[in-house]
C-alpha cells in the first residue's frame, strides 16, 4: 500500500546457534527513521503444513491427539508437520504428513490457508491444506518419538473442542474456523 512502513535494513547477520530445531540469528538492523538495533533475534524454521482433511463417507474431519512437551499436555490438532525436504512440494510434505500420521491418503487438496506463528521473531510460514474426500489406505508410519491417536469427528462437534479448549495450537484452529465459517456461509446462500 501507498504508505506501508519500508522493510529494514539488516547490517550484519550472526548466527547463535545452527541446530536442526533450534536455529537463531542475531541482526543488527537499520531502521527506515535511521535508528539502529543492534541485537535483533530471528529464530528460522522451515516451512509447516498442516492438513484439513474430510473422509469421503460422512465428511468427518480426521484430526489428532499427541503429546506436546512445550505446554505438557495432550490436545487435537491437525495432522501437521514440517517440510524440509528440498525435493519435496510443500503439497507432497502435507500428503506424507497425512499418511504418516494417520494412515489417510488420497482425496482432492488445495492450499486453504498461510500463517505465520509469530511474523515478529520468526521467518517461516505455515502453509495449510484442505484435503476432501481422503479414505483411509495404510496404517499409521509413525516415528520412534511419535505417539498418535487418530480421531473422525464431525465438523460440528469440531467447533465445541475448539471452544472447549481441548484444541490449541493456534495455527490449526484458525485454518479450521476458516472452514467452518465457508461451510456455514454456503449453506446460507440461495440456491
Amino acid at each position: 500500500m501507498k504508505n506501508d512502513p519500508r522493510p529494514w535494513q539488516v547490517l550484519k547477520s550472526t548466527y547463535l546457534s545452527r541446530q536442526p530445531w533450534l536455529t537463531m540469528r542475531r541482526d543488527r538492523v537499520r531502521l527506515p527513521n535511521g535508528r539502529t538495533i543492534d541485537d535483533f533475534y530471528v529464530w528460522e524454521y522451515p516451512p509447516w503444513v498442516n492438513v484439513i482433511a474430510l473422509t469421503a463417507t460422512h465428511r468427518q474431519m480426521v484430526l489428532i491427539r499427541q503429546y506436546r512437551h512445550g505446554i505438557g499436555g495432550v490436545h487435537y490438532e491437525l495432522p501437521a508437520g514440517v517440510h524440509d525436504n528440498p525435493g519435496e512440494t510443500l503439497l507432497d510434505a502435507a500428503r506424507r504428513e497425512l499418511l504418516e500420521e494417520t494412515g489417510y491418503s488420497g482425496g482432492s487438496w488445495k492450499l486453504w490457508m498461510k500463517l505465520s506463528a509469530n511474523p515478529a521473531l520468526q521467518n517461516n510460514i505455515s502453509y495449510t491444506f484442505l484435503a476432501t474426500g481422503v479414505t483411509q489406505t495404510d496404517p499409521q508410519r509413525l516415528d520412534d518419538t511419535e505417539e498418535i491417536t487418530v480421531h473422525r469427528v464431525p465438523p460440528g462437534q469440531v467447533a465445541a473442542i475448539i471452544d472447549e479448549g481441548k484444541m490449541l495450537q493456534a495455527l490449526h484452529t484458525a485454518p479450521i474456523l476458516k472452514y467452518l465459517l465457508s461451510e456455514q456461509s454456503d449453506t446460507q446462500r440461495p440456491r
